[in-house]
C-alpha cells in the first residue's frame, strides 16, 4: 500500500489553493496526466513556480521563466482582453505570466514592478502603464533599461527608451469614427475623452482635430472635446455636456464612456441612434450586445498582443528586438449605434 507523506499532502494543499483548483488536479498536472485544461494546468505550473518548488523533471520543459504582465486594472473589458491574449501567447511559448493588476489605493506600478523583480522575471510587459502618463516620470523605465531588463510597452510612447513599443493608431481612429458620422450627415459631432495627460488620449484630440477640419472645416475644436474619466460615469458627464452643445454625434475614447454617454443621452429624453449617434472605442468583449449594439473602433488586441509578445522574446533570447514604436491600424464596426443625423 502506498502512503502519501504529511509533507506531500501539505504541498498539493497549498499550490491547489493558490491555484484555484483540487488537489486531484493537481496530482495530474504534476504526473503529467491528461484530462486538464490549458488554463488550468498553466495556472498549477504559475503556482508551483511562486511557492518555490522544483518542477518534476517531466515539466521542466514546458516552462523556461517567468513574465511580468502589468496591467492598470480590469473594470475596463479591453484590459482583461489584453492580458487574456498576451497570457495565452506566453503560455504557449513556455514562459509562466505574472498577472499583476492595480485598483485604486492598491499595489502601485513600481511596487508590482519590484515585486516582479523580487520573482527573477525574465522581462516585463506593461500595459497602458505610467509610460502613457505624460506627467509621470520617465526615468522608472530608463534605470530597468540599464539594468537589463527586457522590457515591452503597449499603448503609450517614450520617446528616448530603448525599448519595444506597440501602440494602436488613435489618430487614425478618430478619422475613422469622424468621416463615418459625416459620411450620415452630422455636422456638430462631439469627442469624449479621458485626461489629455496621457498619450493615447492627446493622439486622439490631435486626431479629432485633423479629422474634423478635413471632413467639416472646423479648424478649432477646442469647444467640441469633453473630458472627464474614463468610466461609464465620466462618458455620461461628457456626453451630457456635447449634447447640451448641440452635438448629434459623440465619439467616444471607450467602449465603457459610450455606454456612459448613450445613459446621458437617455436621461435627456433623447432616443440613440434616433437623436444622437454614438462611437465607441476598443470594441471589448460583449459590446455587440449592448441595447443598441454599438458601434465603435475595434483595436487590434489580437495582433498587438502577439507582436509585444514576440518582441520580448526576441529581445530574451538575445536578438535584436525593434526600438520603435509599432503601430496598428484599428478598424470601424458599425452597428446600431450610428444614424443618419437627425433633421430639423
Amino acid at each position: 500500500m502506498s502512503t502519501t507523506s504529511t509533507s506531500s499532502r501539505t504541498r498539493l494543499t497549498d499550490l491547489a489553493e493558490m491555484a484555484g483548483v483540487s488537489t486531484a488536479t493537481v496530482s495530474r498536472v504534476l504526473n503529467g496526466k491528461p484530462g486538464v485544461a490549458a488554463e488550468t494546468r498553466q495556472a498549477v505550473l504559475q503556482a508551483l513556480d511562486l511557492l518555490g518548488y522544483e518542477r518534476p523533471e517531466r515539466l521542466r520543459g514546458r516552462s523556461v521563466g517567468l513574465i511580468g504582465l502589468v496591467v492598470p486594472e480590469l473594470t475596463n473589458p479591453v484590459f482583461p482582453l489584453f492580458a487574456q491574449r498576451i497570457s495565452a501567447a506566453l503560455a504557449s511559448s513556455g514562459f509562466t505570466p505574472l498577472l499583476c493588476t492595480q485598483v485604486a489605493g492598491g499595489t502601485t506600478e513600481d511596487e508590482f514592478t519590484e515585486m516582479l523583480r523580487d520573482h527573477g522575471v525574465d522581462g516585463i510587459v506593461f500595459v497602458s502603464g505610467l509610460h502613457a502618463d505624460r506627467s509621470a516620470s520617465p526615468e522608472r523605465y530608463h534605470k530597468l533599461r540599464s539594468e537589463g531588463l527586457p522590457m515591452v510597452l503597449v499603448n503609450g510612447y517614450l520617446p528616448g527608451l530603448d525599448a519595444s513599443f506597440i501602440s494602436a493608431d488613435d489618430v487614425e481612429a478618430m478619422s475613422l469614427a469622424v468621416r463615418h458620422l459625416v459620411s450620415l450627415g452630422h455636422t456638430k459631432v462631439g469627442l469624449a475623452v479621458g485626461p489629455d495627460r496621457f498619450t493615447p488620449v492627446a493622439r486622439k484630440i490631435q486626431g479629432f482635430a485633423t479629422a474634423m477640419e478635413q471632413s467639416l472645416g472646423v479648424t478649432d475644436t477646442q469647444e467640441w472635446v469633453s473630458s472627464s474619466l474614463f468610466t461609464l460615469e465620466g462618458g455620461q458627464a461628457a456626453a451630457k455636456e456635447l449634447i447640451e452643445k448641440g452635438c448629434t454625434g459623440i465619439v467616444c475614447a471607450s467602449d465603457v464612456m459610450a455606454l456612459g454617454a448613450v445613459k446621458a443621452a437617455r436621461a435627456l429624453g433623447l432616443a440613440v441612434p434616433g437623436d444622437v449617434s454614438v462611437i465607441g472605442y476598443d470594441d471589448s468583449p460583449l459590446i455587440a450586445f449592448t441595447e443598441p449594439p454599438l458601434t465603435t473602433i475595434r483595436q487590434r488586441v489580437e495582433e498587438m498582443s502577439a507582436a509585444a509578445v514576440n518582441a520580448l522574446l526576441t529581445e530574451i533570447s538575445g536578438g535584436g528586438a525593434p526600438r520603435t514604436e509599432l503601430v496598428y491600424s484599428p478598424e470601424l464596426i458599425v452597428r446600431g449605434s450610428t444614424a443618419p443625423a437627425p433633421t430639423p
